[in-house]
């Protein structure tokens, strides 16, 4: 099993070491695991940056990588938070770091984070998904240091009630835009398990953009479980990778020095 998106207490919005979550991933017989630490600069509406220190993040994976490595592998990736200015600082970031594996995630929009700032409050749901999709495809658009795409409808947690988000095809068209783009770049998606935890019936992406995904030719997943507490390292690995197989899929990918390596799906 490979969870490729695992937090530690790196990221602001996680309190556990990362040697708490190796631990109990080893206990759940992971074969490797990827950190995804939050980056995310100019957020909210103080604009603030939510970062680490790199070289003590490389430092602490160095450490725990060589103290379990008869156990388990471990890698050393990011999460960032894109918006459309910030692409020469992230790509400073990442071509001066060692990173594996490179999540682009948006998290906020125009310096609005769409959690804490209440993005989606107060709007109409089709509005709000619109531009939500808008912006991710001009973050795409000027920005191709990175691997994949993480939790690509991450804004379906943040409505009040679910029960007003609106069918798929009424914002199908955009969805499209943007995976054929990805596509077109040698990119990938994540199936983020995250959205089960949110309350969702569904993971990230929801079946709809998964079977769109596939039928654009769209190939390139990674496994994410978006982990900020060990318990939830590898959290229903078994069900997406036969989700996954029922829906066409053969492989899933895994990075390492930013090289992708497909596994077939058992």
């Amino acid at each position: 099993m490979y969870d490729f998106h695992v937090h530690s207490d790196f990221s602001m919005d996680c309190k556990y070491l990362m040697e708490e979550m190796v631990v109990e991933a080893i206990n759940k017989n992971m074969k490797s695991i990827c950190f995804t630490d939050h980056v995310d600069y100019d957020i909210t509406e103080n604009r603030i940056d939510m970062d680490f220190r790199t070289s003590d993040y490389f430092r602490k994976v160095k450490q725990v990588k060589y103290k379990y490595k008869k156990d388990i592998e471990i890698l050393a990736g990011v999460e960032i938070g894109m918006q459309p200015h910030l692409n020469k600082r992230y790509n400073e970031l990442i071509e001066n770091n060692p990173f594996d594996f490179v999540l682009m995630s948006i998290h906020s929009i125009e310096g609005k984070d769409i959690h804490l700032d209440n993005f989606t409050y107060n709007k109409k749901p089709i509005d709000a998904l619109v531009e939500y999709y808008e912006y991710l495809y001009r973050c795409i658009e000027v920005f191709d240091n990175f691997d994949v795409i993480g939790h690509i409808d991450y804004i379906d947690r943040y409505f009040e009630d679910y029960s007003t988000l609106p069918d798929f095809d009424k914002y199908k068209s955009i969805v499209k835009k943007i995976l054929k783009l990805i596509i077109e770049m040698g990119k990938g998606i994540e199936i983020n398990t995250g959205g089960i935890k949110y309350g969702l019936d569904y993971y990230h992406p929801k079946v709809d953009i998964l079977e769109l995904y596939r039928s654009l030719g769209g190939e390139i997943l990674t496994i994410g479980s978006d982990a900020h507490n060990p318990e939830f390292i590898g959290y229903d690995y078994k069900e997406v990778e036969k989700l996954l197989k029922e829906l066409g899929f053969k492989y899933i990918y895994i990075y390492k020095e930013r090289k992708k390596y497909p596994i077939h799906i058992a």
